[in-house]
């Protein structure tokens, strides 16, 4: 399979914590259905380098402006200390452009609060950090607001700040990076702690290098 390209919205104060888990396992190939089949790309609104929370640099792989719908898989977009200033608007633009593609946009924490001010929370199931947090934006979305750690409505994923396993899981699912019962156990292990879900992964490795050897 041609190896697809998930797009990582950065910028300044970008929270580190909240993406990690996805990004990382969308890159790693093991327990995936289809090894390689994704790779991770950063975009950034020019080319200069961004820092984030954590005090990580990062250089923009894309411009975007350059990014058009029909060369990604996915754009994620972190929470960061700009989204309620308007300050990264921009980005949420994009996620409109991408949507109207149908194309999927995962969002959490302060990138929830600049989808909601684009009027794209309006009528889609969504969650954030709390629904007076989104009632700031002014938008009108207030009844499709679930109070969930992570919900996936469509081509739409939202999250809050302290759900980063949960925002994964829906961008893992969302994107059919692994088989169901192994993305049970994915979330089981690194989200939940619980030894069945190692168990179940290790078990899964084992069967594929056997039936591969």
């Amino acid at each position: 399979m041609p190896t697809q390209t998930v797009h990582m919205a950065v910028y300044d104060t970008l929270a580190d914590w909240e993406v990690g888990a996805a990004t990382a396992h969308i890159n790693r190939p093991l327990w995936q259905k289809a090894p390689g089949t994704f790779q991770v790309r950063t975009v950034g609104r020019s080319a200069d380098p961004i820092i984030t929370t954590g005090g990580m640099r990062i250089v923009p792989d894309v411009v975007l402006a350059d990014l058009t719908p029909a060369a990604s898989a996915m754009l994620i977009l972190p929470g960061a200390d700009t989204w309620e200033a308007g300050e990264l608007a921009p980005f949420a633009h994009k996620a409109r452009e991408f949507l109207g593609a149908g194309v999927p946009v995962a969002a959490i924490c302060g990138a929830t609060f600049g989808l909601a001010k684009e009027g794209l929370l309006d009528k889609r199931a969504h969650t954030s950090a709390a629904a007076e947090y989104l009632a700031y934006s002014g938008y009108s979305g207030r009844d499709s607001y679930l109070d969930q750690a992570a919900v996936l409505d469509g081509d739409l994923i939202t999250a809050g700040p302290t759900a980063p396993f949960e925002f994964a899981r829906e961008v893992l699912r969302r994107l059919d990076v692994y088989e169901a019962h192994v993305l049970d156990a994915w979330y089981r292990m690194f989200g939940q702690s619980d030894p069945t879900g190692f168990a179940a992964l290790s078990e899964y490795e084992a069967q594929r290098t056997t039936a591969s050897g």
